[in-house]
Order: C-alpha cells, then structure tokens, then sequence
C-alpha cells in the first residue's frame, strides 16, 4: 500500500517492479474495499512520471474518477497514503477539502483560468503562496487504526492488535488457541485472544446466538455462543475485543470449534503488568520519603508500571514514574510499601 515504492498492475494483483527486498509488504490496490481494477489503472496512470510526492500531488495527478470520495477514504484507512507521510486520521479529516480544492485548480487551467497564488513548475514544486490546505498532525490510537485497515483489507497488514500484550493475554490464558485446538475433544480451557467476524443469529425458537473467529498470535477457531451464554456476554462480544474466553472444544466434526461457556474482557496494559498505585498526602511526601519508595521499588523489579497519587486539600495530582520503576507487583512488596506510607496507601 506505499504508493512511493514498489508499483502495482493495472489489475492491482501483481507488482511491476519489486523493491530492494526490504520487508515491505505489497498488497493489490484493486483489492482494497471501494476500490476496483479501473481506480487501480488510474493510479498507476497517474504515477507514470515517478512517485507521488504528497496527497496534494497525488490529487493533481491521477484522473478524476480516481478521486471519489468513498475510494479514496477507503485507501486512506487501508494506510495507502503512509509512505508519504500523511497520518491516517488527520487526512481522512481534510481529505475532501483537498480534493475539492484540487478539483476546482484543474477546472480553472482547463479554462485556462490563471490564479495569482499558483506558480508554474513540476508537480509538487513549492509556491509563493502555498494555499494548500494543510493535514492535521492527528492518528488514531492503536485499536482503532488496525480495526480499520482490517475492515478495508480484510487482515491486519501494518501491525497485529495483540503483538503488545503478548505477555499480558499469556498470564490470563492456560494455554494458546493452536494448542487448545491440538487437545482432545471436550477439553476444557481459558484462552485469550481477539473476537473478529461476530455474526449474531436467531434459532428456530426465536433465541439470539453467535459465532465469531477467536484468534491468537498461534492461530484461530470458530467459536460458538448459545442462547443460554450468549443471555450473559452478549454484551461484551463485539468485533476486535481482545477477551478471555472459557471454553470446551467441540472436535466431532472436521473443523474444531470452540463453544463458549464466559467470556470476559480484561484490562490489558501492553506487555506490561497490572499497575501499582500509591496513595499518599502530598505533604508527607518528603524526600526521605521519596528516597525509601525509589529503593522498594529497585528492590523489586519487574513489569508493573508505578503510579503515585498525591492527594492534596482540593485536588490529586497522579505522576507515573519511569519505566527502570517498575516492579514485580508482589504481596511482599505492596506489604512493605504499606508499611512505608500506610495501611491503606496501596492498590
């Protein structure tokens, strides 16, 4: 999907030229939601002089019918305009300004209109009065960023929403999906993982069920909810949850499937732990203080992140210490830090 590297076929499903072999995935534009063989022709068209510079180019080079507005809102949250270096969401905010705008440029040059704030030159070259509209610094926070390039690719391609909390969902599992699918049917297991693909059905009585794909970093499994679960999670199955499901394997047809009896949806911090926090009047905090609460803690590393509430007369004010603070976030620690700042200062 970077547009400024390796080209695409005019069917989207082939590339031209192959990079360097630097690990960039190529995917097919014409493969890509809203977006058909005739868009992916235009593209490659508009692209024959080089690479497009920046979005603005990009909509003064490719022909019109390559601008419309739902393609090219498919494209961006597919990530096709990365590599120029155009954050997702700060585009998708601009985008049709920036269109309409280019739109109009070109009808006035057909008419052969001149405007006062446009220069001659190349493509992409720097004006007097740059009266380009300009994209906002914004993106989306990581979920959301990946939920949509799966709804416009149909899978994950930058980045997979559970690489960050590997070690997390691995504390709350017994075991992985792949080898729970290896277990003998009726095996009975918590996994972790992500819901994709819920699909919300009525039975014959009239009874809501669901199936969904639940899948991990080591494959995934149908799963499958009946009514008399589904009474109970319902509310909590929606399409890239990451959640903790209590299952049994079904094994007696070809497939496995894995037949949810709870399902719940965890509080992940990344592959960190659980925080620990410290409650303590901001008064108190002295440096004698400050100095016992920095040797606990290095006495006892590990990955729980360390946030410490001061509390003052009208307010709190809440510091998240550095990552060498972390700690192991056990008994014998949270015991010690009670001791140091009282019996109730620890979460």
């Amino acid at each position: 999907t970077a547009w400024g590297g390796a080209q695409v076929s005019p069917a989207g499903r082939e590339p031209l030229a192959r990079g360097g072999g630097g690990g960039e995935i190529l995917f097919g534009l014409s493969a890509v939601r809203n977006v058909g063989d005739g868009v992916a022709m235009q593209i490659k068209s508009g692209r024959a002089e080089g690479p497009f510079v920046d979005f603005h180019d990009f909509c003064e080079r490719v022909d019109v019918t390559a601008l419309n507005k739902r393609t090219v809102e498919s494209l961006i949250k597919a990530g096709g305009f990365d590599s120029m270096g155009h954050p997702r969401r700060g585009l998708l905010a601009v985008f049709e300004q920036i269109i309409e705008q280019a739109l109009k440029r070109r009808r006035e040059r057909d008419l052969g209109t001149m405007n006062l704030f446009e220069q001659d030159g190349p493509p992409g070259a720097a004006t007097v009065f740059d009266e380009r509209v300009a994209i906002p610094d914004l993106e989306f926070e990581k979920r959301q960023r990946l939920a949509l390039e799966k709804e416009m690719l149909g899978l994950y391609v930058s980045e997979h929403p559970l690489m960050g909390a590997r070690r997390a969902l691995a504390r709350l599992a017994e075991c992985t999906i792949g080898e729970f699918c290896e277990m003998d049917d009726g095996a009975l297991r918590n996994v972790a993982g992500i819901v994709t693909s819920v699909q919300r059905k009525y039975t014959k009585r009239g009874d809501l069920m669901a199936t969904f794909v639940f899948e991990d970093l080591s494959g995934a499994v149908e799963a499958m909810v009946f009514p008399k679960t589904m009474l109970t999670v319902g509310s909590r199955l929606l399409d890239d949850a990451i959640a903790v499901v209590k299952g049994r394997l079904d094994k007696r047809e070809d497939t496995p499937k894995l037949i949810v009896m709870d399902l719940t949806v965890p509080e992940l911090f990344g592959d960190s732990g659980p925080p620990v926090r410290i409650q303590v009047r901001a008064g108190m905090f002295d440096e004698t203080r400050v100095a016992r609460l920095k040797e606990l803690l290095l006495a006892h590393p590990g990955d729980c992140p360390v946030f410490v509430h001061l509390a003052g007369r009208d307010s709190e004010t809440v510091l998240r210490l550095d990552d060498e603070f972390n700690c192991d976030g056990s008994g014998g620690l949270c015991a010690e830090l009670r001791v140091a700042f009282g019996a109730d200062s620890v979460k």
